[in-house]
């Protein structure tokens, strides 16, 4: 067995999850990535954006290390943003604008996970202040798991945009089947939910 970089190894689960989350934008029209497709508003860009954002926080500000330097930041990264000003887009902010934005958060990301070693210590500004301190390490775990989740959401709201699934481009993770077989396989776990619900 080779011995493994932990680090490297938690920034490949992180690029994955990032590569994840892009992917599922492509060949969509503009009113499909904004849509929402759940009572809370939740929207393919949105999840793009929110995420873009997460990483400036925990990569940049936490580490001393800000995204925007002396630029101001963009209406909805502000601490004063109506709420959920990060979860969806306007109509004049475009899908390249936001999917760029996330690139360059990457890479700003990237360059503080080279630059400091796992256990390097971080403030993070909008935590309690009794527990502001925290390392980097402890971050990469955090991001790894929002961005997991989010691109959880990103599979589902795809699958109900147009029905397509999958991991990643070329890897769905998906056991063989056509149409006829998934519709077939939903419609017998309806049956058993409700044979389930009625035996109560």
């Amino acid at each position: 067995m080779t011995a493994s970089d932990p680090k490297a190894d938690l920034l490949r689960y992180l690029q994955d999850a990032r590569d994840a989350l892009l992917w599922k934008l492509e060949g969509l029209s503009e009113y499909d990535v904004r849509r929402p497709l759940t009572p809370t508003g939740t929207n393919l860009l949105g999840l793009v954006k929110h995420t873009a954002g997460v990483e400036l926080g925990y990569f940049g500000d936490t580490f001393g290390r800000p995204y925007f330097g002396e630029n101001p930041p963009p209406w909805w990264y502000t601490q004063d943003a109506e709420p959920n000003a990060d979860m969806w887009a306007t109509p004049d902010e475009s899908r390249e604008d936001i999917a760029g934005l996330y690139r360059r958060a990457w890479e700003h990301a990237n360059g503080t996970i080279a630059a400091l070693p796992l256990d390097a210590i971080g403030r993070v500004p909008w935590w309690p202040e009794e527990r502001r301190e925290t390392t980097l390490h402890h971050i990469l775990v955090r991001v790894i798991a929002d961005t997991s989740r989010h691109a959880g959401h990103a599979d589902v709201v795809r699958e109900l945009i147009d029905g397509s699934v999958g991991l990643t481009q070329g890897k769905d993770s998906m056991p063989p089947g056509d149409r006829a077989m998934w519709e077939a396989h939903r419609q017998r776990l309806e049956e058993a939910a409700r044979e389930a619900d009625q035996a109560v």
